[in-house]
């Protein structure tokens, strides 16, 4: 349980890190962004509260899908209902956030009243952004075994198209849960994303099942794939995820951008709904456990630092909990009870059949 409860929170603290008020979310030199945090002292010395260190619409999304997976539903459908409820909920208090617009967009388009359709929102050529992937990590903790890996699958699609109905976004919440699915059952860090590849065409059976958008999503599907599959193989990640991944010699701040931004589509790391999580990814591989170098690499570079910054925490979270992490980085952190207890309630929640 404890892990459950270390992953919400240190989701929380990788957003507030990455968002500072929306200071370093905004800054795209993440050598400027180190300065800056040496000049405040370094990251131990800093202390995350609600006036100084907010956390961001992220975080706000992510305790709302977790909130509805702790309901008492009895189908998916009415988990997908209770989703709407609570998407809705959280549009008003993320207001002031600097909100994803693809978030607000995809919110405006649910329909609560509408018993049988409340959650199918329209295709969205604007909703590829990282929204869907920072609010998914807490489904792969309530499915994360292997039997369940069909129900995870869904529930990530459906809830990342409520708001990204495009297969860049809700892909990138297919593969947060996932990744949060395969840190709980053990599976090594370096297989996770050969692992993530192979279900992705179990995601496009089931979006063909439910016979919405297909023609849209066809056009877009592979780019999501081929994203990946670059990625994959610029780190010399083989199929059968058994071997090191292999990094530059030099690869400091500036460097790191420069490679981000190769990933993105953008030219700002972690925008999209694949680079997002790509990035939080690279960054636990190569961090070998240590907080700080997560952090250096996740919370405090040239992009979104908000979102990468929220999914590495998230997973760092279910990888090792809290010992390493500054207490002072947790302690005020804004809405840390509520993140605490819902972890508790995810953790029951995922060792109870249904």
């Amino acid at each position: 349980m404890e892990n459950f409860q270390a992953a919400m929170v240190l989701g929380g603290v990788g957003d507030a890190l990455g968002y500072r008020k929306a200071k370093w979310e905004n800054c795209i030199l993440g050598a400027r962004i180190q300065e800056e945090l040496k000049s405040l002292g370094g990251l131990d010395n800093l202390v995350l509260d609600a006036d100084n260190w907010p956390v961001s619409d992220g975080t706000i999304m992510h305790m709302a899908t977790a909130e509805a997976l702790i309901t008492d539903y009895w189908s998916i459908e009415d988990l997908y209902r209770e989703l709407v409820r609570v998407y809705l909920d959280a549009v008003v208090k993320i207001q002031g956030r600097q909100p994803d617009p693809a978030t607000l967009e995809g919110c405006s388009q649910l329909k609560p009243d509408n018993y049988l359709l409340a959650w199918h929102t329209p295709f969205n050529e604007r909703g590829s952004g990282f929204g869907a992937s920072t609010k998914a990590m807490c489904i792969g903790m309530r499915y994360w075994q292997p039997d369940r890996q069909e129900t995870l699958v869904e529930v990530s699609i459906e809830a990342g198209r409520m708001t990204h109905n495009h297969p860049t976004g809700f892909l990138g919440s297919l593969c947060t849960a996932l990744f949060a699915s395969y840190a709980l059952q053990g599976k090594p860090l370096v297989e996770w994303g050969r692992e993530m590849m192979k279900v992705v065409p179990v995601a496009e059976d089931y979006c063909r099942k439910t016979i919405r958008h297909m023609a849209e999503y066809q056009e877009h599907w592979f780019y999501y794939e081929a994203k990946w599959q670059f990625y994959l193989e610029e780190r010399g990640i083989a199929e059968d995820g058994q071997n090191k991944p292999i990094y530059p010699d030099r690869f400091d701040p500036e460097e790191r951008d420069k490679v981000y931004k190769r990933w993105s589509s953008e030219g700002r790391g972690g925008r999209r709904g694949h680079d997002a999580p790509m990035i939080a990814y690279d960054a636990l591989l190569a961090a070998g456990g240590d907080w700080k170098e997560v952090c250096n690499r996740a919370m405090f570079h040239g992009g979104e630092n908000a979102a990468t910054g929220s999914i590495a925490g998230c997973l760092y979270g279910l990888l090792y909990g809290l010992k390493q992490v500054p207490a002072n980085l947790y302690q005020k952190l804004e809405n840390r009870e509520r993140l605490e207890f819902l972890g508790e309630r995810l953790f029951k929640a995922s060792s109870t059949d249904k």
